[in-house]
C-alpha cells in the first residue's frame, strides 16, 4: 500500500511543478493579444526628417581647441609598390633581337609528316599535281566574271589550300600537299558550278 501513495505523491508533484512551469512560461512572454507593437513610421516621414546639427561655437566657449590633447598614432599603410613573395620570382630571359628579326614574323612550326614509301610518295605527287590542276583550271575559268560574296569567299579558300599545297610539296610533306590539293580542288568545282 505504501508503494501506491509513493506513486501518485510522485504524479501529484510533476503536475504541480509542470503547472508552475506553464505560469512563469506565461508571465514571462506575456498575454499574447496584449503585447505592444513597435511603432512604426511610414517611409514619408523620413523624406522629412533631418540630422541634429551640434551647436555652432562662440566665443563664450572659449578658444580653446577641443581636440589638442587628442593625438593619433596612425602607422601607414604598406607600400603597394612592395609585395611580399612567398615564391622567389621567375627569372627573365632577355630576348635576342638580331634572332627575331631574321626568323620574320613568326618562328617556324614543326611539322610531323608520316613516313611514305617510295609507292606511296608518287602516288600522292601524282594525285597532288592532278588536284592542283583541276582546281586552278576551275579558278582560271572564274576570273574575269563578277561573283557574288559566296562566290568571291570560295575562291578566296581555293587559292588558300592552292598556296597550303604548293608549300607541303616544297617540304616533300606529300600526304598534307595531297590533302590541300583535294580540298581546293573539292572547292574550285563547286565554284565552278555556281557560276
Amino acid at each position: 500500500m505504501k508503494s501506491t501513495t509513493s506513486s501518485h505523491t510522485g504524479s501529484a508533484i510533476s503536475v504541480v511543478a509542470f503547472l508552475f512551469a506553464s505560469g512563469c512560461v506565461l508571465l514571462i512572454g506575456g498575454c499574447a493579444q496584449r503585447q505592444v507593437k513597435a511603432k512604426r513610421f511610414p517611409w514619408s516621414t523620413f523624406a522629412y526628417t533631418r540630422p541634429i546639427a551640434p551647436p555652432p561655437v562662440t566665443e563664450e566657449m572659449g578658444d580653446s581647441d577641443l581636440l589638442a590633447d587628442v593625438a593619433l598614432d596612425v602607422v601607414p599603410p604598406p607600400s603597394t609598390l612592395v609585395l611580399a613573395r612567398d615564391v622567389p620570382p621567375r627569372p627573365r630571359v632577355a630576348l635576342n633581337p638580331a634572332a627575331s628579326s631574321e626568323s620574320g614574323s613568326k618562328p617556324e612550326v614543326p611539322q610531323i609528316a608520316p613516313q611514305l614509301t617510295p609507292a606511296e610518295a608518287n602516288a600522292a605527287k601524282q594525285q597532288t599535281t592532278q588536284s592542283v590542276s583541276v582546281a586552278e583550271h576551275n579558278l582560271g575559268s572564274a576570273e574575269g566574271k563578277s561573283l557574288n560574296a559566296a562566290q568571291q569567299d570560295l575562291a578566296s579558300k581555293v587559292r588558300s589550300f592552292l598556296a597550303e599545297a604548293r608549300e607541303a610539296a616544297q617540304r616533300g610533306d606529300w600526304t598534307r600537299a595531297r590533302n590541300a590539293a583535294k580540298k581546293a580542288e573539292v572547292l574550285s568545282q563547286e565554284l565552278a558550278n555556281s557560276l
